[in-house]
């Protein structure tokens, strides 16, 4: 039997490149799309194959529609059908209030959060729907616990782009559910991983700990989990789910 394949869009890094890892040990063939840090990308990859499994990576920038049009086409000619995607990639930036966030930072976390995720989801119903000759299929998107907290006075366009994920992920949920689609969101919560570094609070993790019940931060591996679990046969008749992995809050 042939591998599934799997795209996990920005890849290279956190969440991402836990979730390549994890859904190697599985059997999955791995496509790693990255925009800029080829060399964490290109390391991730040598790992997965030094452990017998199946990878590449793909430079694209997914707010491009060039871009994603070429990734779906390298994972075409390298890998043969794809069987999920994983809408992982996704920016975030310093802590802000409204008043003092410019236009070019709203185009830059929409477009990548929001476009991106949409032109990644119609790339995979295309190659994945029985309606297109496809097989079937799953989608998995990264959302977050913004989404329902909203993130006040510190970056709430990032928690609006996740709440138009969780909103695309219910309507293309029942979109394509009879095309033998899949599609459901994971909603991390606060989790310890480089991604803090763009918003400027490294120790964010550990100041805002006692806002979860659980009184920790999460960890990748604890949202890779639940990613690769929502890919697999277990999850088979589970679409239009938003899963939360946010320790209670």
């Amino acid at each position: 039997m042939k591998n599934k394949v799997v795209l996990i869009t920005g890849g290279s890094r956190g969440i991402g490149a836990t979730t390549a890892k994890l859904a190697s040990k599985k059997g999955w063939a791995v496509c790693i799309n990255y925009k800029n840090s080829h060399s964490q990308a290109e390391q991730l990859v040598n790992e997965i194959k030094a452990s017998d499994g199946i990878a590449i990576a793909v430079q694209a920038d997914v707010s491009i529609e060039k871009d994603v049009l070429r990734l779906f086409g390298t994972i075409d000619n390298k890998l043969g059908k794809l069987d999920a995607l994983v809408n992982n990639a996704g920016i975030i930036a310093k802590q802000a209030k409204l008043v003092d966030i410019d236009i070019e930072r709203l185009q830059r976390v929409f477009n990548t959060n929001i476009i991106g995720s949409f032109l990644c989801a119609r790339e995979a119903v295309k190659r994945m729907s029985t309606k297109h000759d496809g097989t079937g299929g799953c989608i998995v998107n990264i959302s977050s616990s913004a989404a329902r907290i909203g993130s006040p006075n510190e970056f709430i366009d990032y928690a609006a782009s996740k709440g138009a994920i969780d909103t695309m992920t219910l309507g293309l949920a029942k979109e394509v559910a009879e095309e033998g689609i899949r599609v459901n969101a994971i909603r991390p919560g606060l989790i310890a991983t480089e991604m803090h570094q763009d918003t400027g609070d490294m120790d964010r993790p550990l100041k805002m700990k006692n806002a979860i019940p659980m009184k920790r931060a999460g960890s990748a591996d604890e949202v890779a989990n639940a990613i690769v679990w929502a890919m697999s046969e277990e999850a088979s008749y589970v679409t239009g789910a938003l899963i939360d992995v946010a320790g209670g809050r």
